[in-house]
C-alpha cells in the first residue's frame, strides 16, 4: 500500500496532457518519488524515507555480521576448529530483540499519528462531492450552483478540501498519486477523503480498483491554483455556454469533453462499451427487445436523459443519466456534434 502510493505508475503520466505548459513532471526516473503536492504527501514521504533507511541499515548490518562470522569461523585448512561450549548469550539476545522492538514501536506510533491526521478533516475544510461511475468521475461544488465537472477537480493552494464520495454502480478507488491518497468509492454509502494542496500545478487522478472494460481510461486531473485565482478559475471551468463565434458542433465537442463521453464512445468507428458516434445519426439500430429504431434527434435526446430506455442490441445498460447535468442548449449542441461525425 505505502509503496504503491509513492512510486509513479505509468498511468499517472498518461493522465496528464503532454501539451499542458507548466505541468510538473511526475518523476525524473523510475526510482524517484512522485512530486509531493500536499501536506499529507510530505509527511508520508518522510516516514517512507525513514523506513527504507532503517531497512538499509539493518540489511547492511546483518549481512556484514554474517560475512564477518563466515570469515572468522571458517573451517581451518588442516584439522577442525574446536566448537564453543556456549549455548546462548542472554545479554546479546535481549539486545537484538529490544532494538528492533523499539524501532517497530516508533514506526507504529508515527504511522498512527499520521493516519489519525488523515482521517480527521479540519472544520474549515471546503466540501466537494465526487461520484464514480463507469468510467468517469463526476465532481460537484455545492458552493457553485449547478456546477458539475467530469474528471476535473479544482482546488486552491493551502485550503483543506473534504471530498465526500460515492459510486452509482461498482466499487471504484479514488487515487491521487501526488497527494499520496487513495480511498475506495463504494455504491450505497459515503466515504470521505481530505487533503491540503501545497503546490500549484496539474496532477493526475485515477481509479485503482478494476471496474470493467474501460477501467484504464477512468483518469482525470487535479488543478491546483493559487487561492486568489481559485474562484475565477472555478467559475470559468463550471461555465458551459456556447461562445458568440462558436459553431454548434464545436460547442458540442466541449459538451462531449465535459460529459466524459469519450470513455465509452469514439469518433473513428471503433466500438467500445458504447456505440461509436461515427455515422451514428440516421442509422437504423436493432434494440435489445428485437425492435428497430432510427437514430434521430429524439432518440439521442432520450438516450442522454434516459439511457436505459432503449438499449441497442449487443450493448449493456451502463451509461449514467445526464438529466439535470445538461440543459436543452447543451443537448442540442451534443446532437449537432454527433450529426457531424459522418
Amino acid at each position: 500500500m505505502l509503496f504503491s502510493l509513492l512510486i509513479a505508475p505509468a498511468a499517472a503520466e498518461a493522465a496528464l496532457p503532454p501539451s499542458n505548459p507548466g505541468t510538473p513532471p511526475m518523476s525524473d526516473s523510475p526510482w524517484s518519488l512522485l512530486p509531493a503536492a500536499s501536506a499529507n504527501a510530505e509527511a508520508l514521504d518522510t516516514l517512507y524515507i525513514f523506513f527504507w533507511i532503517l531497512c538499509g541499515v539493518a540489511f547492511v548490518g546483518m549481512i556484514g555480521v554474517q560475512a564477518y562470522f563466515m570469515w572468522k569461523y571458517k573451517k581451518p585448512a588442516h584439522g577442525h576448529a574446536k566448537t564453543s561450549p556456549l549455548t546462548h548469550n542472554g545479554k546479546l539476545e535481549f539486545i537484538w530483540s529490544a532494538i528492533p522492538t523499539v524501532f517497530f514501536v516508533i514506526l507504529f506510533i508515527w504511522g498512527e499519528v499520521e493516519y489519525m491526521k488523515q482521517v480527521t478533516p479540519p472544520p474549515d475544510a471546503m466540501d466537494v462531492r465526487v461520484t464514480g461511475q463507469k468510467w468517469s468521475w463526476t465532481i460537484e461544488y455545492p458552493e457553485v450552483k449547478g456546477c458539475s465537472l467530469t474528471n476535473d477537480l479544482y482546488v486552491p493552494v493551502g485550503q483543506p478540501m473534504r471530498l465526500t464520495m460515492t459510486s452509482v454502480d461498482v466499487i471504484h478507488s479514488f487515487y491521487l498519486p501526488a497527494f499520496r491518497l487513495k480511498k475506495d468509492v463504494v455504491p450505497g454509502r459515503y466515504t470521505v477523503l481530505w487533503f491540503e494542496a501545497t503546490k500549484a500545478g496539474l496532477y493526475p487522478l485515477m481509479c485503482t480498483e478494476y471496474c470493467g472494460d474501460e477501467h484504464s481510461s477512468m483518469v482525470g486531473r487535479v488543478h491546483v491554483v493559487p487561492q486568489e485565482e481559485y474562484q475565477a478559475v472555478l467559475a470559468k471551468a463550471c461555465e458551459l455556454k456556447q461562445g458568440d463565434a462558436e459553431t454548434a458542433e464545436d460547442f458540442g465537442a466541449r459538451v462531449v469533453t465535459r460529459g466524459g463521453c469519450a470513455s465509452c464512445h469514439t469518433t473513428d468507428g471503433t466500438v467500445k462499451t458504447g456505440p461509436s458516434f461515427k455515422g451514428l445519426f440516421g442509422k437504423t439500430e436493432t434494440l435489445a427487445d428485437g425492435s428497430t429504431i432510427t437514430v434521430d434527434e429524439n432518440y439521442i435526446r432520450e438516450s442522454i436523459l434516459e439511457p436505459n430506455a432503449k438499449i441497442v442490441s449487443g450493448f449493456s445498460p451502463q451509461m449514467p443519466s445526464f438529466a439535470g447535468r445538461f440543459d436543452d442548449k447543451q443537448i442540442a449542441a451534443l446532437i449537432a456534434y454527433i450529426k457531424a461525425q459522418k
